[in-house]
Parts: C-alpha cells; sequence; structure tokens
C-alpha cells in the first residue's frame, strides 16, 4: 500500500507539499498540485484518515460509555444522541464497560490520546471526581447531577416525576408499595432518587419491598410476579414497562387481582397496556448530550430536564428545543 512518502518521492515534492495537497489547505503552485494529484492517482494513495484528523487537531468522533443496551434507558439515549449526530460531520462510536471501571480509564486514555473529541458518560463505575480530574483531556458529559464538580452534564430531575407518582398514590391510599430497581441504592444514582423520593413523601420510617438487580425485560417481571404475590404490595414501581408487561401476566395466570403498577421511560408495552409511567424524557437529553459534547462550552454546564408522570392515555412525547 502507497504512503504519503511514496508519493513525495514520485512527484518529486516534499512530503509537507503533498500534505497540503491531500487536506486542502495552505499554498502550493498550480503545477506542483497537478504533478502531485496525479501521483495520487496513478498510486491509488489512500490518504490514513486517523494521521490526518490528528494533524488537525480534531477527529469528528464522539464516544458514547454505556454498560449495555439491554435498559431503555440506554437505547433511548443513544437514540437522541445519533438523533442529534446526523446533520453533523460527527461520528458516533458505542464504547460498552459493562460497569468495569478499568476499561473506562482506557476510554478515558483514549480522549486524552484524541481519538475521541469527547466523551458521554451514559452511566459510570469511575467516581465523578476522577472524571473531573481528566476534563482537560477533551470534551466529558455525564448524565447525571454532578453537584459542584466542574463537569458539563445533562440529567433528568427524575425526582420531579416520582415525588408527583408517589404523591398521587399516596392521595388514591396506597401504603404498601414495591420497588424494583436495575441496581442498588448505593450504586446509582435512579435508584437513591426514587427511594428518596419515597421516604419523603411517606416518612423516613415507611417500608417497602424492593428488589434491587432487577433486569428490565418480560421474563424478569414474569418471574417476580410470583414472588410478589406473597408480599401482596398494592402498587409497584418498576423500573421500565416491560417487566411490567411481566408482572401483568404472571398475575393474570394465578388469578389474582394485581397492583396498581407505574412504569418508566414511556415504552411502546406500557403505552399498549395503558399503564401509568415516569417519562424522563431520555431522548431529549441524549440530544442535549450531543450538543454539549461536540460543542463543548467555555465552562462546565448543567441542563435539567424535569421528569414527567403520565397517567394512562395522557402520555406525551418528549420535549426538544433546538439549540438549547
Amino acid at each position: 500500500m502507497a504512503t504519503i512518502r511514496d508519493v513525495a518521492k514520485q512527484s518529486g515534492y516534499s512530503i509537507t507539499t503533498v500534505s497540503r495537497v491531500i487536506n486542502q489547505h495552505g499554498y502550493v503552485s498550480a503545477a506542483a498540485r497537478e504533478k502531485i494529484t496525479a501521483v495520487i492517482r496513478e498510486l491509488n494513495y489512500v490518504p490514513n484518515g486517523v494521521a490526518r484528523d490528528l494533524s488537525i487537531g480534531t477527529t469528528h468522533n464522539i464516544g458514547v460509555v454505556l454498560p449495555h443496551l439491554d435498559h431503555p434507558y440506554f437505547s433511548q439515549l443513544v437514540k437522541g444522541i445519533v438523533a442529534a449526530s446526523f446533520p453533523s460531520s460527527y461520528r458516533i462510536t458505542l464504547l460498552p464497560s459493562q460497569y468495569d471501571e478499568h476499561r473506562e480509564r482506557r476510554y478515558l486514555d483514549q480522549l486524552r490520546r484524541k481519538l475521541f473529541d469527547g466523551l458521554i458518560f451514559a452511566s459510570r463505575a469511575i467516581s465523578l471526581d476522577q472524571l473531573a480530574a481528566c476534563r482537560d483531556w477533551g470534551a466529558l458529559v455525564v448524565c447525571e447531577d454532578p453537584g459542584e464538580r466542574p463537569l458539563s452534564a445533562v440529567y433528568s430531575r427524575r425526582q420531579d416525576g416520582y415525588l408527583a407518582a408517589l404523591n398521587w398514590l399516596k392521595g388514591q391510599g396506597h401504603s404498601r408499595l414495591a420497588f424494583l430497581l436495575a441496581r442498588p441504592k448505593d450504586q446509582s444514582a435512579t435508584s437513591t432518587a426514587v427511594l428518596t423520593a419515597f421516604h419523603q413523601v411517606y416518612g423516613p420510617q415507611a417500608v417497602a419491598t424492593i428488589f434491587d438487580t432487577v433486569p428490565d425485560d418480560f421474563n424478569a417481571g414474569y418471574r417476580l410476579g410470583h414472588r410478589l404475590q406473597r408480599s401482596r404490595p398494592s402498587a409497584v414501581f418498576v423500573n421500565g414497562d416491560a417487566i411490567a408487561a411481566g408482572l401483568k401476566q404472571a398475575y393474570a395466570e394465578a388469578g389474582i387481582p394485581q397492583p396498581l403498577l407505574i412504569g418508566q421511560e414511556n415504552q411502546l408495552a406500557g403505552q399498549l397496556l395503558g399503564l401509568p409511567t415516569i417519562d424522563n424524557h431520555l431522548v431529549e437529553l441524549g440530544q442535549r448530550a450531543f450538543a454539549l459534547a461536540a460543542i463543548p462550552p467555555a465552562s462546565p454546564k448543567k441542563v435539567a430536564v424535569p421528569a414527567s408522570f403520565l397517567l394512562g392515555i395522557q402520555r406525551q412525547p418528549a420535549r426538544w428545543w433546538p439549540g438549547q
């Protein structure tokens, strides 16, 4: 395979002059440009895109660090990121982590070595303090509230949706609640938010049934449905609408009246079942996260989007205002 050195040698011009022709940057005489272009065609030379990007200080590549795509939180967030990237020249690279801190460090090292212009952390194992220490390596965006740390962030104000739902449940007379969470409270900002809202509404001594390592799929909901029948909650918060469908099926097969199910993320399954749900507007969050990664602000910027509690047919699509 021909190299830029081969083009320079055969054309009789320096590597610098050949590079100017390839990158269309800098003055080159018409005669030199014509000769170099002819040699490029003759040798079938293809420029090294990575090297060229590095030479101009940009890759037009944004990495999205996420543990997996098995939950609507991540799939809808990525949907928004990709949709926002279409009008631009940026590529989106998915960087699976499985919550492996060492792997996340490798992705950060790739940012430091300029293999990405920016990274969006959809979720993480590495600490926010460690991320903040890497902020000079390139654009860094987290999808949670970083507190006082100097990190750009886009996140849902989940507390708004949870408080609205829990106050509504309390007003309906529900006192025996169950929560199905994807991760334990000490590992997840989402789990922390929903349980904090529960104690805020029902009191610090209130007790609920909690399952905290529940994947969002129909089968997981079906299996848990049989276990929940023993604790007999009157309402169940699930970590996704798909799992609610599994719960509903388990109760129907057992011939037992099901508890009220509160879904999450406004998924198709919940729409078909007419379930109340928490909508965190994840597609919008993804769009806004891409905007911060592609055009980093002069100083870290935090964008909080209020979550919504939707009752059945009152569901509305996520909102997005370009340029905000």
